[in-house]
């Protein structure tokens, strides 16, 4: 599959509404809105009323204060779609087809790409001394031992959340309608206002995200699949978890 080369292209996969950068503005400034609620408003006043884990509070109140949100704006999305151009064939919609050969080769090419400028972002904020803010607060954990290793199953659920509801919502259903509006283009559009979303992290972590933000929509763009958007992530977001949780950072 090629790359979508102009708007005609993009809408040869179907009868998607197109989302311009204005509402692309618009989704991705609430999601940040979000967020920031969910760090600088939510977690405080948890912290002011329980002695639990920061970790453990960042779980519970991302989950319920902006992926699950984010799963019900995908859906609600979804939900117009389908009155206004009639139910569709939903693994088409999301671009939720098989992994083939090549998906897997740009998937594990762009997992490369992104764990290789990363590592030299890093590298060179350590090197400048500021690395302070890579690890934000609300993220703070003790290395894992056993007796602790409970924590892991509070995890997994809130990996998944995470993980597919940003997929479902930014890759399944925004980008291919972006796609629809803004034709090659779609993948930058969508891959800064991804960068725009976590906003309310400190600027060091932005920096960290950029390569993600930017290297994953394209190639989900590139291949046409959302499948590759999930593996990416989750291939990038576990093992960071992992390794904080253990001390290996």
């Amino acid at each position: 599959m090629q790359v979508v080369t102009d708007e005609a292209a993009a809408l040869e996969r179907g009868p998607v509404p197109p989302i311009g950068f204005g509402s692309s503005t618009v989704l991705f400034g609430t999601g940040a809105l979000l967020l920031l609620l969910t760090t600088r408003v939510v977690l405080p006043a948890l912290r002011r009323t329980t002695q639990a884990e920061p970790v453990l509070l960042w779980f519970g109140a991302a989950s319920a204060c902006l992926f699950a949100p984010l799963v019900f704006v995908a859906g609600w999305l979804l939900y117009r779609e389908s009155r206004t151009i009639g139910p569709p064939r939903w693994v088409d919609r999301l671009r939720l087809g098989p992994m083939v050969r090549h998906d897997w080769l740009w998937t594990f090419g762009g997992l490369g790409a992104v764990g290789l400028v990363t590592a030299g972002l890093i590298a060179a904020l350590r090197a400048l001394r500021s690395d302070a803010g890579l690890h934000p607060a609300f993220m703070a954990i003790e290395p894992l031992r056993p007796g602790r290793y409970w924590i892991l199953a509070a995890w997994l659920p809130f990996f998944f959340l995470n993980i597919l509801g940003e997929e479902f919502l930014w890759r399944g259903v925004v980008l291919p309608r972006q796609e629809a509006a803004l034709g090659s283009r779609a993948w930058l559009v969508n891959g800064m206002g991804w960068l725009f979303f976590h906003i309310a992290l400190p600027w060091q972590v932005l920096v960290t995200l950029a390569p993600t933000t930017l290297i994953l929509p394209y190639v989900v763009q590139r291949r046409g699949n959302t499948w590759i958007g999930v593996v990416i992530h989750a291939g990038l977001n576990g093992p960071s978890f992992l390794a904080l949780a253990f001390g290996l950072r």
